[in-house]
């Protein structure tokens, strides 16, 4: 059952050649491909809600700097690893389900010159490829919805965590009104679609020991943002560089059921900032 789940969840993000693609489309756009910063590419790698800005607030929050060697948990392109290398200086190490990303990731972090502070590795997220006890933050974005057994991701991830470590989430979790739209962006059906509620990811979180920090509810500001892109691409169609490069034409009706799924409440987000404390 779990491989036949995982390759479900390979096919649906898998893009043949992902890294090309997106360097033709920066090059559409004007961009130089022997200069590229992250900001070029924040369009297209930061790949869940708010992109860039939920990826600081979240930093802030886990108190990120230097001397912290952080594993991304579902690195996807690469893109926020990328950011928390820039801003923060910070030693990532990215690990992804689909190859085709972990290779892209690599390519475009070499592009822009940090590939001395990321490194990238495919792996399932329940069955981490890393030594107890190592990782000072352990970061996941958007990422646990398409794995269905929580127990054995949040413990996993409190495995990797060295002694006072920091779990950094931001995550899509089921909302009070009804059952999600489907295509989403993380899953065109229900098969590869595992939500929980606020209070069962609070739960989860405790009974593998971590301790919660803080917890911000932000579902609010993503429904704007979300609401706004959705009319965006609707009216004037897909930018040259956006989400649509990893997911195929069928974005935009990714994009439109996201926005109902927001506005009717069948999904709330969560950032959540815990520690190991042992």
């Amino acid at each position: 059952m779990l491989n036949q789940v995982n390759e479900a969840i390979q096919t649906h993000y898998s893009r043949l050649d992902v890294g090309s693609v997106i360097l033709a489309a920066l090059e559409k756009v004007g961009k130089d491909l022997d200069h590229l910063t992250p900001e070029d590419l924040a369009p297209v790698d930061e790949f869940h809600i708010r992109g860039r800005a939920a990826t600081l607030e979240l930093a802030r929050a886990a108190g990120l700097d230097a001397n912290k060697h952080v594993l991304d948990v579902g690195s996807g392109v690469g893109g926020t690893s990328r950011c928390l290398a820039k801003e923060f200086g910070c030693r990532v190490t990215g690990i992804d389900l689909t190859d085709e990303y972990g290779l892209a990731a690599a390519m475009l972090s070499s592009k822009v010159g940090l590939a001395d502070l990321v490194d990238y590795h495919q792996g399932d997220a329940t069955n981490l490829p890393f030594d107890d006890g190592i990782f000072d933050v352990v970061w996941t974005e958007h990422v646990a919805m398409n794995i269905p057994d929580k127990t054995k991701l949040y413990a996993e991830l409190h495995r990797v965590l060295k002694p006072n470590g920091t779990l950094a989430i931001y995550d899509v979790l089921a909302g009070p009104s009804g059952t999600v739209l489907f295509p989403v962006p993380w899953a065109r059906s229900p098969d590869t679609s595992f939500l929980v509620r606020p209070h069962e990811l609070r739960m989860l979180l405790e009974s593998v020991g971590f301790t919660i920090s803080e917890w911000s509810d932000t579902t609010e500001v993503a429904r704007e943002w979300f609401l706004s892109l959705a009319e965006k691409i609707r009216k004037e169609g897909f930018p040259p560089l956006g989400f649509h490069l990893l997911l195929g034409r069928d974005f935009q009706e990714m994009a439109q059921n996201q926005g109902r799924n927001l506005q009717e409440g069948r999904i709330v987000l969560g950032q959540v900032v815990a520690r190991k404390l042992i």
